[in-house]
């Protein structure tokens, strides 16, 4: 059933899917366990899609945010769609997530905001990747170019293996290139991130005008090069 599940994801146009049981979750913060969302979860389907290389090499401003925005979509277009058909192969329940926006936990102050689960902990969890020292996820295959989503069921499988990292330990380009030195001891202060890197034209479109410590990484398209 397991293989069957990810073929599910993957025929739908994900690049990875890994499943995290319940029992992955034990340390997670109040109020964002995944049965906090959905009181019989016993799975966590964690899947994600890949952006292309060709975004890291250029100004991010315009290109990266619309794709970005896009890829968002899509993968909760995947997490619907395989949502509605896993209930009807299998007679089960699930419960997709959006894989950013929108959510409740805000603090104005701090600008520090809370996706209803982390996708990037919950990839991790999941074995999809492990995180680097900017906090993003790191995938083996696809680096730190990937889109997560997640969803929620009743069904119980196995989990599958922790990914190991590969972020290099000597390196710390992504936190010496950060003009606001956001990044401190594995923790982004997202106030400082956010103000420098999102804006919006003179039109109103919005923007993303910094992703640095996303394109500096040296394992950041990732280490074997499928694409």
């Amino acid at each position: 059933m397991k293989e069957i599940i990810k073929n599910i994801f993957t025929s739908l146009g994900s690049d990875v899917c890994g499943i995290a049981g319940i029992e992955r979750f034990e340390t997670a913060p109040k109020g964002f366990h995944p049965t906090d969302l959905y009181s019989k979860c016993k799975s966590v389907i964690v899947f994600g899609i890949t952006l292309p290389k060709g975004l890291w090499e250029v100004e991010p401003r315009l290109m990266y945010e619309h794709f970005n925005t896009i890829s968002c979509s899509m993968v909760d277009y995947i997490a619907l769609s395989a949502s509605n058909r896993m209930e009807k192969e299998f007679r089960c329940t699930c419960v997709p997530l959006p894989c950013d926006a929108p959510y409740n936990s805000w603090n104005e102050e701090s600008m520090t905001g809370h996706g209803l689960l982390s996708m990037k902990h919950t990839a991790v969890a999941a074995g999809i990747g492990t995180l680097g020292k900017n906090t993003l996820l790191l995938n083996e295959v696809y680096g730190n170019r990937l889109t997560v989503g997640a969803v929620l069921t009743d069904i119980e499988l196995e989990s599958d293996p922790y990914a190991k990292s590969i972020c290099i330990e000597a390196c710390t380009l992504c936190l010496d290139i950060c003009a606001v030195n956001a990044i401190n001891k594995d923790k982004v202060e997202q106030k400082k991130c956010r103000l420098n890197s999102y804006g919006k034209t003179k039109k109103g479109f919005d923007t993303v005008d910094c992703n640095k410590c996303r394109t500096v990484c040296p394992v950041g398209k990732g280490l074997k090069r499928t694409l």
